[in-house]
């Protein structure tokens, strides 16, 4: 079993950067960042995957939000820059079972709300 804390949400400024963490109890194959905002479905934002580092991200935020893992903390960090007010939304990590599974472990998210 595998537990999720997400961290770092916060009131900012459109144009501003935030920086929100993952910690996990256990190791994961990889990391999934997801939001939803209010009246919406909750979407996909990030992956990053613990063996190779690599990163995928939504069209929505590619370019502007990074995501990296430091694994001696099995803690992963989604970094957003240029912040939006339609970045805002609850933020959740989520982790698969294994690798090509279904997201089965959920934390229980942060907020990040975007002013304009």
């Amino acid at each position: 079993q595998v537990q999720l804390v997400e961290s770092g949400g916060g009131l900012v400024q459109a144009g501003d950067s935030l920086s929100v963490s993952c910690a996990a109890s256990g190791r994961t194959y990889a990391m999934g960042w997801f939001r939803q905002a209010p009246g919406m479905e909750r979407e996909f934002v990030a992956t990053f995957l613990w063996g190779s580092s690599n990163t995928y991200y939504a069209d929505s935020v590619n370019g502007r939000f990074t995501v990296s893992g430091e694994n001696a903390k099995n803690t992963v960090y989604l970094q957003m820059n240029s912040l939006k007010p339609e970045d805002t939304a609850v933020y959740y990590c989520a982790a698969p079972l294994g690798p090509g599974q279904a997201y089965g472990y959920w934390g229980q998210g942060t907020q990040v709300t975007v002013s304009s």
